[in-house]
């Protein structure tokens, strides 16, 4: 395999990497996002339930500790957009991992809410460690090694991500264990997650070697990617509602209740199943028409549960939502590797920094609609609304291309 580092004059540098070396590579982003979005964020979305009963946790409080963790991810998202040092990247890729492992265990270690918003804020910190250095470190490498730039593998590990908060959440809660030993045996989890995320992601190259293998940025107009901010917001919108609720709605559902976990578990399996098969349905369609695609079947995934009552109906919402909203996710980060090879990371730091916006606003307002109206219908209708809107912007952006 070729390694990542400085060059010498006169070295001759080794053959391309195998196959197995690739796969080796993107394994390490996945399970890099299984750590810092798994135990360190999306585990508090299954075990909110748990902390409204025993922690006495409120629905408004608990919609405000969701937006300071994607506070945190944005001034995460900021930090990496002024960042171009590949070695700083990497360094910061490792503070990060390690990071999510102590913001976990800070969740069990207090009632306190403002010792729950510090770890939430810098457990957001913490996912851009994996979902912008990480992807945008992997996305070098491939680039250099002159492989295929597609993350539909490492992007498979926020689906994952969610599968093992919520399945660790069934297991942990039929054994008895309260939220605060949860929390603990979440941390646990996250340190043997955290020795293939930084073991097996090689060190990147720095100096003459690292600007000679890779191509200079060819966006298509700087519309383009206004544009695609702009739809990008959007999705972050029509994500963040469902994904911090999800297991409150389900449960608020006639005869659903006690199942809202199950559903969490659908959106996980099915974002983790659906991350390559988008790949594939891009190099057919188009990116753009994939991703137009991909979010009208979101569109779909929000409304079933308001227009088809019953736990059956919402299970089917829920795989609909699962299977886009990951592959909108990889299909722009993707995108924008492509077309700035030479910065990805700080590109992508900059598209999420209005994904994280949304990940702020659309959580706060949405727990406050529910304790007023008693419902999260409120909160889906946005959620729908604006995704139409992020389509009719991608159409927008298909013309601009």
């Amino acid at each position: 395999m070729r390694a990542l580092t400085d060059s010498v004059p006169g070295h001759r540098e080794p053959a391309s990497p195998s196959a197995p070396d690739r796969y080796k590579v993107l394994t390490a982003g996945l399970f890099s996002l299984i750590l810092s979005l798994g135990p360190a964020r999306f585990a508090y979305t299954p075990l909110f339930p748990l902390m409204q009963q025993q922690a006495h946790l409120g629905v408004a409080a608990a919609g405000w500790l969701a937006s300071i963790n994607y506070l945190g991810y944005l001034s995460g998202a900021l930090l990496a957009s002024s960042i171009d040092d590949l070695q700083l990247k990497y360094r910061l890729y490792q503070a990060g991992l390690l990071l999510a492992v102590v913001t976990t265990w800070m969740m069990g270690c207090t009632t306190s809410l403002t010792v729950w918003a510090i770890s939430r804020y810098l457990a957001g910190l913490c996912g851009v460690a994996g979902m912008l250095l990480g992807s945008g470190l992997i996305l070098n490498w491939l680039i250099r090694h002159d492989l295929r730039a597609e993350l539909g593998i490492h992007f498979a590990g926020v689906g994952l991500a969610i599968v093992v908060s919520a399945g660790v959440v069934m297991l942990m809660t039929r054994w008895g264990l309260d939220w605060r030993e949860q929390w603990y045996a979440f941390s646990a989890l996250g340190v043997l997650l955290m020795l293939p995320a930084l073991g097996w992601l090689p060190r990147p190259a720095a100096g003459a070697l690292a600007a000679a293998k890779v191509r200079p940025d060819a966006p298509p107009s700087r519309a383009f990617l206004w544009l695609l901010i702009a739809a990008y917001f959007c999705a972050g919108v029509g994500y963040v509602i469902s994904a911090t609720f999800i297991v409150a709605i389900v449960d608020q559902v006639a005869d659903g209740a006690g199942h809202g976990t199950l559903a969490f578990l659908v959106i996980g399996s099915t974002a983790a199943a659906s991350c390559v098969l988008w790949d594939l349905v891009a190099r057919r369609m188009g990116m753009l028409n994939t991703l137009i695609l991909a979010a009208a079947v979101q569109v779909a995934g929000i409304l079933v549960p308001l227009f088809m009552r019953g736990f059956a109906p919402t299970l089917w919402g829920a795989a609909l939502f699962g299977a886009s909203v990951l592959g909108i996710v990889s299909l722009i980060l993707t995108m924008v590797g492509r077309y700035y090879p030479a910065r990805p990371a700080k590109v992508m730091g900059q598209m999420t920094i209005a994904y994280g916006l949304a990940q702020v606003i659309a959580p706060a307002i949405t727990g406050i609609l529910a304790e007023h109206a008693g419902s999260y219908e409120g909160g889906l209708y946005i959620a729908a609304a604006v995704m139409l809107i992020g389509i009719a912007l991608l159409s927008a952006a298909k013309l601009n291309s």
